[in-house]
This record gives structure tokens, C-alpha cells and sequence, in this order.
């Protein structure tokens, strides 16, 4: 039977491990989605540059409205030319409306992020870095260290630039980048060691090794990506981009082919009817609100204290199909507690809780802590302390023994650790491991506990006394956030280098789907792949050198921000509050996203048919009465009718900003039952719509004298 070890798991000291709020922002502000569009600070601080994305080097990245610019431009020549015509001064206006509308929604969107880079980058600071040169040290500005350079920080120290910690150990405060007050620890080796640039020291003093240039560091990245300005569309967008393309395109040549017929009919069409004909066929919604929704998707990750380095993690976080899930610290607590001390035949219990305590005093690991409490608390023995025993040798807990204990001086040894480690140390000095032993560690390992072996040496005889109890605790509420990603046809597979007895317990309580034990970094590298090839994408989380290559094959690679600098590099997202839980909620923000952009895709093909029956029967019905039959919403003239579906198409650009920059709320439920719902509120929803708006602004405007 193949053992676990017994290694403190990785939590982080003052770190926050709860789902930041909504609206957390890095850097500790706040702000709220949804809705700011109508905030008048925000609409005067992007109003500018919507003005400023009227150049047509910017429109013509987005076909749809590049063509609706042009359609303004053409219509404003026109009426200028015949300025006595109130209907295409109006149409012209609209048109202008609608543009800006849509460049708004993606200036507001955009605005967010500067508000939020306007934030970080008041922590940047122009630091004195004391770098090593040899014995000495030299005062250099931060702009000057170069990847590799060694440089000291002590308490009150700004640390100058990204790197990890070679040496010492330090209490930092990184409230300037994840928000959170709580000072955490940085260390020299494992995963706790890397640092960011504008960091402050608290105490003691490291030695940092450089990682990052000047302008490359992690605050000019996550700068960079909030802005927008690094925001690359995703192969889903450009896809989107191509059929509204597409669509622009057959459209102008419907219109462009409709003018011969109607003049060949006896109703010949003026220009300005042909452009807004073809501004409402089009699908200047969804492509007004396209880049905004992509944006919004990134901003909500950011709030959550997310950074997504690509637009595409973001994406693919949406269509992930299976979840790695560490157990330690993710499904469960992570301290491993004892609970029961279970003697061998012939020891008594006293004596075994008093071998355990005395053995764990040279443990510092969470675990044996709570050895020493238990035999405290459940059998009276007071906590000893390790001067106690003058002259006596301790033996600390390591990673490598993985068995701590001590060895008096009258020959009294006693040894406590992972049931492999002490069995080999007993065999070592000529005893044995009894039958007992391993029916409590089977029994303890199938109820999902962790089995540690107390043994001793008196006078030249070495035996097992018994095993400790060390259970997981599963965090509350996990197996009904199981329950509900298995709703959205999510699997999850929880990643442990426990045995694959006490692995299925954990994982039967918690509810996952299944486990991977005694996991290696290449068993999480082989998983992944065999996932892939059966056409999943993956998601994982993980904060160590060891998970960087899994984070770099996994389609979604989420690491920690308390982890190294090549798990950092290795992930497409960085979560600055270290919460492996988080995972789940970055996949629904994916899925939110996604649903979000197909929602209003739909809405707008929707919309678009609704206005043919405005505007076709209104460009016809004087020379063919007949069509009147297809006016069914009673407009009050071919031209109010042409001009409320114009003033329509713009208004619900504006309506439907807040959702775009919100998102559209994401229930779990299975594909199909999804697409029924979404299909019935947006899509009958985007038919019904423009009836009772473009009704509503006939109404309006046949209350304007002279328009008949």
C-alpha cells in the first residue's frame, strides 16, 4: 500500500480565501456593471473618445458599423445638397446617433479598464533598488534591473521589480495589487517565493532574484490587458465578425438590386429610403455591441481579481468540459486535523497520545500541531515544550524523512510520520509491523483520513504503539457546487497525492466525478492530454514550479498569484486572491460571456426582421395598395414609419449597453434547455420588441406638425 506523504499544504498566511466581491477591483476599489452607462461622470469621460472612434481607420475594423458610417456620411452629403428635406436632415442625424451609440458602448467599456489601470498605476513607483555586486551592494533606480540581478529588501523596503525570493523570508503587503490588507509571507523556495514589483516589505529581509524587464513587469501586464489595449478577439469573435460580415454584404447587394426593380414597378426609391433600408437589414446591434461584450467579459474577471492575459482564456473558460481540482485547499480546508489516537492490541491509549505529542514537538506543520492539541484537550496531558527534555535530540519533521520525533538520553527514541517512513524506521532496528497496524490504517484510508504510524525504541526493541487519525475536512457547500457544474455538463476530476483509499473518500463526500491519486506532474500532463484528445477543453489550477507544464497544456491554466514565477508564466489567468475555488466561478463567467454574446446575436437577426414589415410597406404601398396588407402595425406615414425604424435601431443599442457590460445572468441547465429559453426570451423577445417600439415612435412622431 503506497502512502501519502505528510507535508504542510500550501495555504497562504493573511491571504484572503474567499470569492473577492463583486465589483472588487485590483488595488482595493470598487465599482458596480451595469448601469454605468447611464453615470454621467462616465459618459463625459468616454464621450470623447466614442467621438474619437469616428475615424474611419478605427470604424473599418467593425463592418457593420464602418457601413453604417458611411451611410451616415452619404445621407448628411445629401441633405445638405437638398436642405429643405426634413426627412433627410433626420434619417442623417439618426444615423450619426447610431454610430456614436455604438462607439459609446465600447468607449464605456473600455473606460472601466482605464479606470481601473489609472489605479495600478499609482502603485508603481520609481524605487532605489540596492543591488548585490559581489560582497557589496550598489544603489541603482528600478528602471535599471535587468532579468537575474540579485537585489536586497528589508522592512519598509518597496520591492523594485517582479522576481523570487532566493533567500530569507519576509512579511509583505500586497494590498496595492490584490486589494486584500492582510500581509502575507514570501520565502525562499517551494511555492510560496515570488514578488511583485511595488510591493512593500513589512519585515526581516530577502535577497530577490529578478525575473521581469523594466515595462514587462506584472503591473505594466495587468495595465496593459485592463485597458484593452493587449485585448486580442477571440476565434469565436472573429467568427461572429466574418457572418456579420457576411450578412452586411449580401444585404447592401439586396439593397443595391432593389432600386432597378422598383423602378421598373413605378416606385422608385431615393437614396436616403435605400441607406435606411439598409442600416435597419443589417445587424448594427449585435455589431454595435460586440467589442463592449468582450471587454465586459475581461472587466469581470478583473473585479473578481482575475487577470486573464488573453481574451481567449476567457473564452475558452466558457466551453471548459472538465475541471482539475486540487484537494488540498480547494475541495478541502487544507490543515489536516487529528481526531483519534487508535492504540495497537496491548498499549494503552494514554500512552500512545503521550508518545504522539511527545514526537510531534519537533513538528511545526499544521498537523503536528494538532497532535499536540488533541492529546492536550482529549486526555489531559499538558503541552510540553521541547526545553523541557535538556540534552535530548530532536529530530524535525522534513519533507525528505517525512517523520519528526526525538531521541532521549536515556535511549528512549520515539518517532511519529507517514505510515511507510516509520515502518521502514522500525524494521531498520530489528522490529516489526504488527497485523493491527495495518487493519486501523486500511480502515482510516477508507474513510478518507490520513493514517500516521507512532513507534518507539526502549532498550534495543523497536514496535508500533498505533496510528493517529488525520482527517481532510471537505469545505461546506462543495458538493452542491459540484452537483450544480455537473448541471452545466462540466466533469470534475480532484487531483491528490493521497493513496487512492483515502483519494476515493474524499472524493465520494465531496461529490466529484472522479480522482486522480498519488498525481505526479506527469500524471496531471498525461490526464490532460488524454482529455484533450477525446476534444475537451481543460481547466486546472496550480501555483507551483511542478504545475507549469500542465498549466501551459491545460486550455484554461489558472495560477495562483502566491505561487512561483514559472507557474505565473505557465498560466493564461492569474488569480490575485489565491483562491483555487475560484475556478469554478472564472468557468461561469466564461459560460456568462459566451451566453451573452449569443443572447443579443439573436436579439439583433431577430430585430432585423421585425423592421421589414415597417419599412418594406411603407417604400411601396403608394405605388402597389395591396402591400398596405403587410402594415400591420398601422404606421402613419411611409416616412414616419421609415424614420421610426431608424430611430429604433439606435435607440436599442442603447437599451441593451447595461446588459452587454452586465452580461446575461447564467443559470446551470443543460444545452438544450438553455438554447429552448434564450431562443424563446431573445429571440421571441427580438421580434415582438421592435413592433411595439417602432409603433410607440410612430405614435410620437405623428404628433409633429407637417409630417404627413
Amino acid at each position: 500500500m503506497s502512502t501519502p506523504t505528510v507535508t504542510p499544504p500550501r495555504t497562504e498566511t493573511g491571504a484572503s480565501h474567499s470569492d473577492a466581491p463583486a465589483g472588487h477591483r485590483p488595488g482595493g476599489g470598487t465599482g458596480r456593471i451595469g448601469g454605468g452607462l447611464f453615470d454621467p461622470r462616465q459618459l463625459l469621460t468616454s464621450f470623447p473618445d466614442a467621438v474619437r472612434k469616428l475615424d474611419p481607420r478605427v470604424m473599418a475594423k467593425s463592418p457593420v458599423m464602418f457601413v453604417v458610417e458611411i451611410g451616415s456620411v452619404l445621407t448628411t452629403v445629401l441633405a445638405v445638397l437638398n436642405p429643405g428635406d426634413w426627412f433627410g436632415w433626420a434619417i442623417a442625424a439618426w444615423l450619426w446617433l447610431t454610430t456614436l451609440f455604438a462607439n459609446l458602448a465600447e468607449a464605456v467599456a473600455e473606460g472601466r479598464g482605464k479606470a481601473q489601470a489609472a489605479t495600478l498605476r499609482r502603485t508603481r513607483t520609481d524605487t532605489v533598488a540596492r543591488r548585490i555586486t559581489g560582497p557589496d551592494e550598489e544603489r541603482i533606480a528600478g528602471t535599471e534591473l535587468r532579468v537575474g540581478d540579485l537585489v536586497v529588501c528589508e522592512a519598509g523596503d518597496v520591492v523594485p521589480g517582479d522576481g523570487d525570493v532566493v533567500d530569507g523570508v519576509a512579511s509583505v503587503d500586497e494590498s496595492a495589487i490584490t486589494g486584500e490588507s492582510a500581509p502575507v509571507i514570501r520565502e525562499s523556495g517551494g511555492d510560496r517565493s515570488a514578488v511583485t514589483g511595488g510591493t512593500k516589505v513589512l519585515s526581516d529581509r530577502i535577497v530577490v532574484r529578478i525575473t521581469a524587464e523594466p515595462g514587462a513587469t506584472f503591473i505594466d501586464r495587468m495595465i496593459s490587458l485592463v485597458e484593452g489595449a493587449a485585448r486580442q478577439r477571440t476565434p469565436n469573435e472573429i467568427a461572429l465578425n466574418i457572418l456579420l460580415a457576411s450578412l452586411t454584404v449580401v444585404f447592401l447587394l439586396a439593397v443595391v438590386t432593389l432600386q432597378p426593380f422598383a423602378t421598373y414597378a413605378g416606385a422608385p426609391q431615393s437614396m436616403v429610403v435605400l441607406v435606411a433600408l439598409l442600416v435597419c437589414l443589417i445587424p448594427t446591434t449585435i455589431g454595435a455591441l460586440l467589442s463592449a461584450i468582450g471587454i465586459a467579459g475581461m472587466d469581470r474577471l478583473v473585479q473578481r481579481n482575475v487577470l486573464a492575459v488573453s481574451g481567449r482564456a476567457v473564452e475558452a473558460a466558457g466551453d471548459v468540459s472538465t475541471l482539475l481540482l486540487d484537494k488540498t485547499g480547494t475541495i478541502t480546508l487544507g490543515n489536516r486535523q487529528a481526531v483519534e489516537f487508535l492504540p495497537v492490541r496491548g498499549v494503552a491509549e494514554n500512552e500512545l497520545a503521550d508518545a504522539a505529542q511527545l514526537s510531534s514537538l519537533a513538528d511545526e506543520t499544521p498537523e503536528g500541531r494538532s497532535v499536540v492539541v488533541l492529546a492536550k484537550e482529549r486526555y489531559g496531558l499538558r503541552e510540553r515544550h521541547q526545553g523541557e527534555l535538556t540534552h535530548a535530540e530532536w529530530v524535525a519533521f522534513t519533507a525528505q524523512t517525512r517523520m519528526s520525533g526525538v531521541d532521549t538520553t536515556d535511549g528512549h527514541k520515539v518517532r511519529k510520520g507517514a505510515t511507510g517512513s516509520v515502518a521502514a524506521w522500525v524494521h531498520e532496528r530489528g522490529g516489526s509491523v504488527c497485523e493491527d497496524v495495518r487493519t486501523l490504517t486500511d480502515r482510516i484510508s477508507a474513510a478518507g483520513g490520513t493514517p500516521l504510524l507512532v513507534a518507539e525504541e526502549n532498550r534495543g526493541t523497536a514496535r508500533v504503539l498505533g496510528v493517529i487519525h488525520l482527517k481532510d475536512v471537505v469545505k461546506e457547500g462543495m458538493r452542491e457546487r459540484f452537483e450544480e457544474l455537473r448541471r452545466m455538463g462540466i466533469r470534475t476530476v480532484m487531483i491528490t497525492g493521497d493513496n487512492p483509499l483515502t483519494a476515493k473518500a474524499i472524493a465520494d463526500e465531496a461529490g466529484v466525478d472522479d480522482f486522480l491519486a498519488e498525481a505526479t506532474p506527469e500524471d496531471k500532463m498525461a490526464l490532460i492530454r488524454r482529455e484533450q484528445a477525446d476534444g475537451t477543453l481543460v481547466a486546472m489550477t496550480g501555483d507551483g514550479t511542478n504545475d507549469a507544464p500542465a498549466l501551459a497544456q491545460a486550455d484554461v491554466g489558472v495560477a495562483m498569484n502566491t505561487g512561483t514565477s514559472a507557474a505565473k508564466e505557465a498560466g493564461n489567468m492569474v488569480d490575485l486572491d489565491s483562491d483555487p475555488t475560484k475556478l469554478i466561478e472564472i468557468v461561469g463567467i466564461g459560460k456568462q460571456l459566451l451566453i451573452t454574446r449569443g443572447a443579443l446575436t439573436t436579439f439583433s437577426i431577430a430585430n432585423d426582421v421585425a423592421k421589414y414589415f415597417a419599412i418594406i410597406p411603407a417604400m411601396f404601398a403608394v405605388a402597389h395598395p395591396g402591400l398596405d396588407k403587410l402594415n400591420i402595425m398601422d404606421l402613419h406615414s411611409p416616412q414616419s414609419a421609415i424614420l421610426a425604424a431608424v430611430i429604433f435601431n439606435a435607440l436599442v443599442i442603447v437599451a441593451l449597453v447595461p446588459l452587454a457590460l452586465r452580461g446575461v445572468r447564467y443559470r446551470p441547465m443543460s444545452a438544450d434547455r438553455m438554447l429552448r429559453r434564450n431562443l424563446g426570451l431573445y429571440g421571441l423577445g427580438g421580434l415582438i420588441a421592435p413592433f411595439l417600439g417602432i409603433k410607440a415612435i410612430d405614435l410620437l412622431l405623428s404628433l409633429i406638425p407637417g409630417n404627413g
